[in-house]
């Protein structure tokens, strides 16, 4: 008894519609509640967007698959290549466009999902400014691998394709080597997870200042005096960056001072927690040390460690505890030794026919003569 083809097609395409129905009504129903009670969010954005593919896929199986039925290909007035070309391979063809667009789209709200929540959980408000290249190079890589798959689909050879476009790609780098650089090097600091916007960073080449923008090519300092500076990933990867603000936004500030010997230590020491202390924008904890570093020629070597909340306060905070030291120290009596110049002035005698005096009434008389009475040697000036 050979079959009806055209009762074996409707039964087939039946239940591949009905099994789309159930897939869409009661697995995909099922996967949504299971996710509803689940911490995480990232597992009900990947089931809400797969009714779609999912549904699709159940749905058109019956029709690519009519082209492997004998009883409708070899008792109907088509063949089995052109049920394969006007049924099957089409059916396939949208299978294989709604799944990429679905690996796409899930993809990139994950992404965007984890980026959101990144920013939301960071307390320096850490910005992970590539994810948009990341979502963007996925895109790319989803729409080459899909519109390869169709045109594999339907015998097309790709060959000569992926040939030219290797050249392409081996020519642009030659062309745009910089650029690929800039963007690699890019890449490989994010990776890395070097800086980002808000630190605060030194470069070995001399440049100084907060980052302002993480592009694709480059990074953008701004100075201390408010000018952005703009330099290229590919540079930074290879430079030694020192990142201030890492690992956490506060820095160690020193202040070297000397004091008189003779000078209280135990006052010197209670002066300067004392300033950094009452400085407000002094953090307590950790808490400011005054630290005896050594003795010195004409002083006794101390050093005030505190911190500070910002690298780029520095110069403003120790302009404040230098003020301040200076003040307490004077109303203490703690003495900071300095260095000073004796001048020594010497007069000639009248019998060597010198003049009476050097610069006229401007000169001081001071220490004439050596030990042996010698009255000094025309105009000689001592400076110790």
């Amino acid at each position: 008894m050979i079959a009806n083809p055209y009762g074996v097609t409707l039964l087939v395409l039946g239940a591949s519609l009905v099994g789309g129905a159930v897939m869409n009504f009661v697995v995909i129903r099922y996967l949504r509640r299971y996710t509803d009670r689940t911490a995480t969010d990232y597992d009900s954005i990947v089931v809400d967007n797969l009714h779609i593919p999912l549904v699709t896929t159940v749905s058109l199986i019956g029709f690519s698959v009519l082209a492997s039925i004998p009883s409708v290909t070899e008792n109907t007035f088509l063949t089995a290549e052109q049920v394969s070309t006007f049924v099957g391979r089409p059916a396939i063809t949208v299978i294989v466009v709604v799944w990429g667009f679905y690996l796409n789209r899930v993809v990139n709200r994950l992404v965007k999902k984890i980026n959101e929540e990144g920013k939301a959980s960071d307390a320096r408000g850490r910005a992970y400014e590539f994810a948009p290249v990341f979502s963007n190079i996925w895109s790319l890589v989803v729409i080459t691998g899909t519109v390869a798959a169709v045109l594999v689909l339907w015998n097309y050879d790709i060959s000569p394709i992926l040939g030219a476009a290797g050249i392409a790609g081996i020519a642009l780098g030659i062309a745009a080597k910089e650029s690929v650089g800039n963007f690699l090097g890019g890449l490989a600091l994010y990776v890395d997870d070097t800086y980002t916007i808000g630190d605060y960073l030194e470069i070995d080449t001399g440049e100084a200042g907060t980052v302002v923008a993480v592009g694709i090519r480059s990074t953008t300092l701004r100075t201390r005096d408010n000018i952005d500076i703009t330099l290229p990933n590919s540079m930074l990867n290879e430079e030694r960056v020192v990142n201030l603000s890492e690992p956490r936004g506060q820095t160690r500030l020193k202040i070297d001072i000397g004091v008189a010997y003779g000078s209280d230590i135990d006052l010197v020491e209670e002066v300067l927690v004392g300033v950094a202390l009452d400085e407000e924008t002094v953090p307590n904890n950790p808490e400011p040390k005054a630290r005896f570093v050594s003795f010195g020629d004409s002083a006794l070597a101390y050093r005030l460690v505190c911190w500070v909340e910002r690298p780029e306060h520095r110069g403003r905070v120790r302009h404040r505890l230098n003020r301040e030291i200076y003040t307490r120290f004077m109303d203490h009596g703690i003495e900071i030794p300095y260095n000073t110049h004796d001048v020594n002035v010497y007069q000639r005698s009248e019998s060597d026919g010198g003049d009476e005096s050097v610069n006229g009434d401007r000169a001081v008389q001071s220490g004439v003569g050596d030990a042996e009475g010698d009255p000094g040697r025309g105009g000689q000036i001592d400076s110790t």
